[in-house]
């Protein structure tokens, strides 16, 4: 979370100090820096050149009057699309929303910024704004998970489209967590269908978790948790299999212990069924 809120905040301070090459003269910025702040909501703004309102959104940010600011950037939007001095408000304008908690918004502005400019220097900033916007709306796995899904989706375009920005590994974590989300969700759902003996049900739900999020923090879990569904089944074969893959990838894990012990109430042990789908899977996680 510092990591990224220190790349978006130098991003955005790249951003503004670039107005010093389109011409801005500093006297201007100065002025604009220290004079009493301008409403705009009082003001006609097609009146007032691009640069000015440009620079009043760069002293607002400063000031930390980021509603403000994005007034400003908003307003250059309006009147001045697709212009230089009407890009780069987009991109602040997007940024400001951000830090605003305002991220409908936020992501609105940044797809129709990345729609206009595909291929522009700040494509990968904005881009990763997007993912940090969804992301921000990932909620707790007993809710719905489609910003979880809407985060991956964002932050695999920055490390596909743009893998040499300095977003990628943000973005890498940001899909970790999201997918973690997804697996959670699955053993959410799992747990409650195996709590009122639904087992297919949730043996379902735990194969996902197994075949889809190998790589998250839940498949200990819901190896265990297939153990237990199959063995009150009566499905003693699978029940072993997956105790073996989870002894073979996490031996010292809690979870294999209580399967273990499991096993043994039945005078049985784990043992692998080369042919079983849970061997398959086995043989793709990470400490296979």
């Amino acid at each position: 979370m510092v990591y990224a809120k220190s790349v978006v905040m130098k991003k955005a301070a790249r951003i503004a100090l670039m107005c010093l090459a389109l011409g801005v003269a500093g006297a201007a910025v100065t002025s604009c820096q220290s004079d009493k702040d301008i409403d705009i909501t009082k003001l006609g703004f097609e009146s007032e050149p691009p640069e000015l309102l440009y620079n009043q959104g760069l002293a607002n940010m400063k000031a930390g009057n980021i509603a403000e600011a994005s007034r400003k950037f908003d307003a250059i939007d309006r009147q001045h699309p697709f212009t230089e001095w009407g890009r780069k408000a987009l991109v602040m304008s997007t940024f400001s929303k951000y830090r605003l908690g305002r991220n409908d918004e936020a992501i609105s502005t940044g797809n129709r910024y990345l729609k206009q400019y595909p291929n522009s220097e700040d494509s990968a900033y904005v881009q990763y704004l997007v993912g940090l916007s969804y992301s921000k709306q990932i909620a707790d796995v007993t809710q719905d998970q489609k910003a979880a899904s809407q985060t991956i989706d964002a932050m695999q375009r920055v490390v596909t489209d743009y893998p040499d920005s300095e977003y990628v590994e943000d973005a890498q974590a940001k899909i970790r967590f999201a997918r973690d989300q997804l697996a959670g969700k699955e053993m959410q759902v799992g747990r409650y269908y195996l709590e009122r003996k639904e087992y297919l049900a949730a043996i379902k739900r735990f194969r996902v978790v197994v075949e889809e999020y190998s790589n998250t923090n839940q498949v200990e879990e819901a190896l265990a948790r297939l153990v237990e569904a199959y063995y009150a089944m009566g499905i003693v074969e699978e029940a072993q299999t997956a105790a073996a893959v989870l002894g073979r990838n996490y031996p010292d894990s809690q979870w294999y212990a209580d399967s273990y012990k499991l096993l043994q109430t039945g005078g049985v042990e784990p043992r692998e069924n080369r042919g079983s789908w849970i061997s398959r899977a086995g043989a793709k996680l990470i400490g296979a």
